[in-house]
């Protein structure tokens, strides 16, 4: 048997690198420039006097100032544009959107289990645990659970419960009354604002 000698493929043609077709534009939050499709806008912004123009004058506006024409409100009659630099604004927008993240309070909500014949040390201890989170701005969740026959003492929990919230008085106030879901009897207290 004879071995044919290996040939290498013929190289492909080279048309340069792949572009993106023209069109293509990765989805933007605002339109821009030749991209907004109104025929007049309502130009707003400190370097410009605002007013209606038509979008061909805007364009031209924010060319002679070497910036762009940004569509704020696009479902405004006429929509509301804004000459600026994209790249500055959006900036400025996710600064100001991370500034509302920060200032946004988070809920944050403390559980606390008890049986239906839970005794004094055990309670006392809860009670300062609750005392403590209600202290911290954290919601307490506190809850009876009933386990297999002990469900026939729903009014001992409920007892034991309204009996938490008002020894909690000074520290917080009742959102919900004591609830029975399933196997658990729930109350919920907030902390009162100082």
């Amino acid at each position: 048997m004879e071995k044919k000698p290996f040939a290498p493929r013929p190289p492909r043609p080279n048309n340069g690198p792949r572009r993106p077709l023209p069109n293509a534009r990765k989805e933007e939050p605002y339109a821009i420039n030749e991209y907004i499709r109104a025929r007049e806008i309502r130009l707003v912004g400190d370097n410009v006097e605002n007013g209606v123009y038509p979008i061909q004058e805007a364009l031209k506006i924010a060319d002679e100032l070497g910036l762009d024409l940004i569509e704020i409100s696009p479902t405004a009659q006429p929509p509301v544009c804004r000459v600026l630099d994209y790249q500055k604004f959006l900036y400025q927008q996710k600064k100001r959107q991370k500034e509302q993240k920060a200032k946004a309070t988070k809920v944050v909500v403390k559980e606390i289990r008890f049986g239906p014949q839970t005794d004094d040390h055990d309670y006392n201890f809860k009670l300062k645990h609750a005392i403590g989170f209600l202290q911290e701005g954290a919601k307490v969740k506190a809850y009876v659970f009933f386990k297999g026959r002990s469900i026939l003492f729903k009014e001992q929990g409920e007892v034991l419960l309204l009996r938490f919230a008002n020894d909690l008085e000074e520290y917080g106030k009742v959102d919900q009354m004591p609830v029975l879901e399933g196997k658990r009897m729930i109350i919920m207290l907030s902390p009162k604002k100082k």
